[in-house]
């Protein structure tokens, strides 16, 4: 098993029903092994002593119809490791439930509030979930990834994992099967800082895009003539970054 030292958010928009992750830690390449989202269905973050069929399952519970506080429930009954586990979920309906076994590394624990679970282990202090989950109900009425980013950023800016900073990744599901937005930082000093530039540019590059692509009911899709030459300018000629929200 890996030990995944970390802070996160799992958590759904209330406006828009977009269900997403975000994630930092002190190991490389976190993208694969914590966050897991499904559209319209839920959202995981697995870590401590990582199993990542914890998020892979429970999302296949909450396809079948349960609960995220019902999901959870039912995989800790099934996992005889589950005391050195730590779960953040939630459902399309904006349940969450979150869980941080015994045996966790100190300080550990979570919170959970309306539509979202802040979870962390090996943490310097328990400001840092404090201040996550502070951040979270402040940034309630912003879209789904900025208000991750802010979640994230008041984690670090707590404190964060007490070994250091390596990783960050954020993971967004709107209705459609292919994410929304997918970012990650593998290896850097500063991950989270790091996450903020990379979201930036892909909020003023990518998202245009992705808003234009096909959909299940539309497999045309349809991209904007700014966006269309926007994708046709190199990429150093492109906006680095779009306004406040």
């Amino acid at each position: 098993m890996i030990q995944l030292a970390t802070f996160s958010i799992a958590a759904r928009c209330p406006r828009t029903g977009m269900l997403g992750v975000a994630v930092s830690t002190a190991v490389p390449a976190i993208g694969g092994l914590c966050p897991f989202v499904a559209p319209r269905i839920g959202a995981v973050a697995t870590q401590s002593w990582v199993n990542p069929y914890l998020g892979i399952d429970g999302l296949a519970l909450m396809k079948s119809g349960m609960t995220a506080k019902a999901a959870l429930d039912k995989l800790l009954a099934e996992d005889p490791g589950r005391e050195v586990r730590q779960i953040g979920i939630v459902d399309a309906e904006g349940n969450a439930a979150a869980f941080t076994g015994k045996d966790c590394t100190d300080w550990c624990g979570h919170e959970v509030g309306e539509g979202f679970a802040v979870q962390g282990n090996m943490l310097v202090s328990g400001e840092t979930v404090a201040q996550m989950a502070k951040a979270a109900r402040d940034s309630a009425a912003l879209n789904l990834p900025e208000r991750l980013m802010r979640v994230l950023e008041a984690g670090q800016a707590a404190g964060g994992d007490k070994r250091g900073k390596q990783s960050a990744y954020m993971k967004v599901h709107d209705a459609e099967e292919y994410p929304y937005l997918q970012l990650g930082v593998d290896d850097h000093a500063s991950p989270v800082a790091e996450l903020r530039r990379v979201y930036e540019v892909a909020r003023a590059q990518c998202l245009p895009f992705v808003t234009g692509l096909s959909t299940r009911q539309s497999s045309v899709g349809h991209l904007s003539a700014e966006t269309t030459a926007m994708l046709m300018t190199p990429p150093q000629g492109r906006p680095q970054r779009v306004g406040g929200e």
